[in-house]
């Protein structure tokens, strides 16, 4: 396995009333934050807010193109990023220990955090399609170039790991500095990961290794 110490390229935050920040995700233009009663969104270049959605987000959060998905205690929901309007919602595979959520290829992947697991989700009905086991705490999850990375949380210490998907493998490891943890994790899809700051309350972009080929999310 590769381990090296995570590059911290830009820090946002904290935010007035986002006292925590749980799950991110980015949409092509910003990037969303779940702060416990509200959606806020913010530009991921000058840590500016644009807005925010009132919808309960506790934990991880994703993209799908055209929704967002919201963890809200044991539910997923589906919101109008627009309106704000929930549009359905599944059950959480982690009864309410769930942590980070991604989007790809058509399913959900959801973190669940002291079950050390990620679970792929079918989107419709909730149902479990397969498990993949951690030996650390799993807080956010994400697709990145057809890479999958999730963020720990365990002893006030945060990596964030390149994993195998069909066996939990970690394949390679960024280490965060000492003192600073990772809630929600999410990719501009190139050479950038967003990752929650948890109850610092900050956003921080670290930079995603290079590849020799880039792949496909």
């Amino acid at each position: 396995m590769k381990r090296t110490t995570a590059e911290i390229v830009r820090e946002h935050g904290a935010y007035p009333e986002a006292d925590n920040v749980g799950g991110v995700t980015y949409d092509g233009q910003r990037v969303w934050m779940a702060t416990g009663d509200r959606l806020r969104a913010v530009d991921p270049a000058s840590g500016d807010t644009l807005g925010a959605l009132d919808v309960p987000a506790h934990a991880g959060t994703a993209f799908d193109g055209r929704h967002l998905f919201q963890i809200a205690e044991d539910r997923i929901q589906r919101i109008d990023p627009h309106s704000g309007e929930v549009l359905g919602s599944i059950p959480a595979p982690g009864g309410g220990g769930d942590s980070g959520l991604a989007w790809a290829e058509g399913t959900l992947w959801v973190g669940q955090y002291r079950g050390r697991k990620i679970h792929q989700v079918d989107p419709l009905t909730g149902a479990v399609l397969r498990t993949i086991e951690s030996n650390r705490f799993v807080t956010g999850v994400t697709w990145v170039g057809g890479e999958l990375w999730h963020a720990t949380w365990e002893d006030e210490q945060s990596e964030l790991r390149h994993i195998d998907a069909d066996t939990g493998e970690v394949l390679e490891s960024l280490e965060m500095p000492p003192g600073i943890v990772v809630s929600g994790l999410d990719s501009d899809g190139a050479d950038t990961f967003f990752c929650g700051g948890g109850s610092s309350g900050k956003l921080r972009a670290v930079r995603r290794p290079r590849r020799g080929a880039a792949g496909q999310r």
